[in-house]
């Protein structure tokens, strides 16, 4: 196999706690170092990040003068010259020596335009968050309910719960996605993706994940004057470390975030993917569940029986954070819209 090259692009702001972690697991790749670039888009951090880049000697520090990591994402692929676009976020950690080879390996068909691991990594010494958020697959129990979901889940048995074609060609499956309205919330934490394919939609001054899809998909199918265009990817089957919080606390404050910036990019109609659209009727389950609290406790125990670990226990109150915070923030949101302060923010 002719190995691709490949631009890695990590935005980072406050990430000394992870970053060189993330630094490390890219640099003991078993892949040829003279086709990788790594480029570091800092949102103006004034910890040990920059200096932890620079002791890694990334390819590139490029300034994100709009702090966001979907605007750090927007510079750097705009910056990247390479074949393949891989985002890995700073709290990211290749699971493998062969991560980077692996992943690449679908691009070897044409018809595929992206890749993605097909699971979170496991490991017993994270703290019962991160364990938690491994074995649900995903870190907003809002996508489980909604089959949105990307990652495998100990629960379902299933990566997603969308309607996709799936084919399994050994050491990864290959997927079609029909349909706009039928995308995983696939885009971020090891999301790989021809820089052909990527730049055949301008590149505004935010990146979003689910976005990327979505306006892929809406693109090719406007020069091919057929709305209802297909997309076809791989789920590697291989996983990613996500570092994805530390404490209940910083949970809070990620949803906080999570809720607070989707409305206001909404409100600015850079959103693409059709949130609102999408069914209302899981939605209010959602919220039945969390007023009764129970469903949420048998689905956190069927989780437990599939996969022992009492980071379950987690499951409920996720849950419950979720709904309060949500909720709260889009009555805010009713009188006034306003994207999460980032001043003071960390890993």
């Amino acid at each position: 196999m002719i190995l691709p090259t490949i631009s890695i692009i990590i935005p980072v702001f406050n990430s000394e706690v992870t970053l060189r972690l993330c630094l490390e697991s890219i640099r003991v790749q078993n892949y040829p170092t003279d086709k990788i670039e790594i480029i570091i888009i800092d949102a103006g951090s004034t910890d040990r990040t920059l200096e932890i880049a620079r002791e890694f000697r990334v390819n590139e520090i490029l300034e994100n003068a709009l702090k966001t990591g979907e605007a750090g994402k927007a510079v750097g692929v705009k910056f990247a010259k390479n074949e393949i676009i891989a985002l890995i976020d700073s709290d990211n950690i290749l699971a493998e020596t062969d991560w980077l080879r692996r992943m690449v390996e679908p691009f070897q068909d044409s018809e595929i335009v992206c890749s993605e691991p097909l699971y979170y990594t496991y490991r017993k010494e994270e703290g019962f968050i991160n364990r938690y958020c491994a074995l649900f697959g995903m870190n907003d129990p809002i996508c489980y309910f909604l089959g949105n979901y990307d990652r495998y889940n100990v629960i379902s048995g299933k990566w997603t719960s969308l309607p996709v074609d799936e084919e399994d060609k050994g050491n990864y499956l290959k997927i079609t996605i029909l349909g706009k309205e039928r995308i995983p919330t696939i885009g971020a934490n090891g999301f790989l993706i021809r820089r052909k394919d990527l730049l055949s939609y301008p590149i505004g001054d935010y990146l979003f994940d689910i976005d990327i899809i979505y306006k892929l998909m809406e693109s090719k199918g406007k020069a091919l004057n057929n709305s209802n265009m297909n997309l076809k990817l791989a789920k590697v089957k291989i996983g990613i470390i996500h570092i994805f919080c530390k404490d209940i606390k910083t949970f809070i404050r990620k949803q906080r975030r999570r809720i607070k910036d989707y409305l206001y990019f909404s409100k600015l109609k850079v959103r693409k993917y059709p949130w609102k659209g999408l069914n209302r009727k899981r939605l209010m389950k959602f919220g039945v569940y969390c007023l009764l609290i129970f469903p949420l406790v048998i689905q956190a125990t069927v989780g437990y029986f599939k996969k022992a670990d009492r980071a379950w226990l987690f499951h409920p109150l996720a849950c419950l954070i979720t709904f309060w915070v949500y909720t709260l923030e889009m009555v805010k949101g009713l009188f006034k819209v306003k994207m999460m302060h980032r001043k003071k923010w960390n890993q």
